[in-house]
């Protein structure tokens, strides 16, 4: 189980559960079609956010495996949410989980992504005792894959038009590491996730 103490705070953002006055801002990137090209989902109506905001809101704690973990990122500076981050604890025998995240494109470039899913790829490990955590991505998002490989994470699989996605054969990326992995990258040099990484 991992009930984490909010919020989690980095150089420059704080990690929290989503707030019922979130919604103006997450509405304002999930209706974007640039932020759902490579996601399951089409660009969200308010309602959508909506539906997606309650639901999210009690999902601060991992209590058995299928649980998210989803928490909001927001900018320490302005106080403005700038997008999402999330850790599935996939099999409690394996001690299996997986990361994702989706940023407010206005926000692209400065490292955000990297630095936000540093901290859950923390919490898997650390918190939660995980052994190995993957990534996965559409193999076209070139951008989301230039964060995992800034956070450490290995290119394990490229699987073509293994699955149909919006009417279309899309080929899926798979990025992992394992414990002793982020162990010693965290030691040799303070943990994955720096201010210098480009989103």
């Amino acid at each position: 189980m991992l009930r984490p103490t909010f919020p989690i705070e980095t150089d420059r953002l704080a990690l929290r559960p989503f707030r019922e006055d979130d919604l103006d801002s997450l509405y304002a990137y999930q209706s974007l079609p640039e932020v759902a090209r490579f996601l399951y989902w089409e660009p969200r109506d308010r309602e959508e956010s909506l539906s997606f905001l309650r639901e999210k809101m009690a999902a601060s704690t991992l209590e058995k495996e299928g649980d998210w973990l989803v928490l909001a990122v927001e900018w320490r500076a302005t106080g403005d949410l700038v997008g999402e981050v999330n850790l599935q604890w996939r099999s409690r025998e394996h001690r299996q989980g997986e990361i994702g995240y989706i940023l407010n494109p206005s926000f692209h470039g400065k490292g955000i992504a990297t630095e936000a899913a540093g901290v859950v790829l923390r919490l898997g490990f650390e918190g939660l005792g995980l052994h190995r955590i993957v990534g996965r991505l559409d193999g076209r998002n070139t951008a989301s894959a230039r964060v995992l490989e800034r956070l450490g994470m290995r290119r394990e699989a490229h699987l073509v038009q293994n699955e149909i996605v919006k009417g279309e054969w899309t080929d899926e990326v798979v990025y992992a590491m394992l414990r002793e992995e982020w162990e010693a990258r965290a030691a040799g040099s303070g943990g994955p996730g720096g201010e210098s990484a480009q989103d």
